[in-house]
């Protein structure tokens, strides 16, 4: 094992160790103080799939919500995951920022790949609500079509209650008035 995986205390890694290890492969995550790796090469329909969304929440987002792609957000001293988008009401562009706090945080968005089902269905779905983090989206793959499963803070419990299961298309009105037509969002399933 290199030694810079090695963690720097018996207790593990902390949020801020990740600005310090250049090592680290691309969009390294931290959860529950350990490093946790994309280890599979990333989907085509993935990626498209994001980068689809990040132009069109953009577009339609209200004015002082921003949209980024693969920003990390610090949960906490031992958390720090990456989704896959967000969209942010930081006070001002930071070109230099490495993550963001659930403060700025409107939504997150994780698009569920077979590596990351287990993190994105649950673990981070309750480390989102737990932040405090008003509204999560998770996006599957079904039979090639986008599906949003859409969730809402239970501010007094900080827990996510669903709001809704879309197919086809997304309608909604918060965190920011939004219609998308799934369908198009990835190649060969336009309607």
């Amino acid at each position: 094992m290199p030694e810079w995986m090695r963690p720097p205390r018996p207790e593990g890694w902390y949020a801020d160790d990740l600005d310090h290890l250049p090592e680290a492969p691309r969009h390294t995550e931290l959860i529950d103080g350990a490093l946790v790796f994309r280890l599979v090469p990333q989907r085509a329909w993935h990626s498209r799939l994001v980068t689809n969304l990040v132009v069109a929440l953009g577009e339609q987002a209200s004015p002082g919500v921003e949209v980024e792609r693969e920003m990390t957000i610090r949960l906490d001293e031992r958390n720090r995951p990456e989704p896959d988008l967000l969209a942010t009401r930081a006070p001002y562009y930071d070109p230099d920022r490495t993550f963001y706090t659930p403060e700025e945080i409107l939504l997150v968005v994780e698009v569920v790949s077979p590596e990351s089902a287990h993190r994105d269905r649950t673990v981070k779905l309750r480390k989102y609500a737990e932040a405090g983090i008003p509204h999560y989206w998770r996006v599957e793959d079904e039979d090639r079509s986008p599906v949003v499963h859409a969730y809402e803070l239970d501010e007094p419990t900080r827990a996510y209650v669903a709001t809704g299961i879309h197919r086809h298309e997304l309608r909604i009105t918060t965190p920011f008035e939004l219609t998308l037509d799934l369908d198009r969002l990835v190649p060969g399933r336009k309607t």
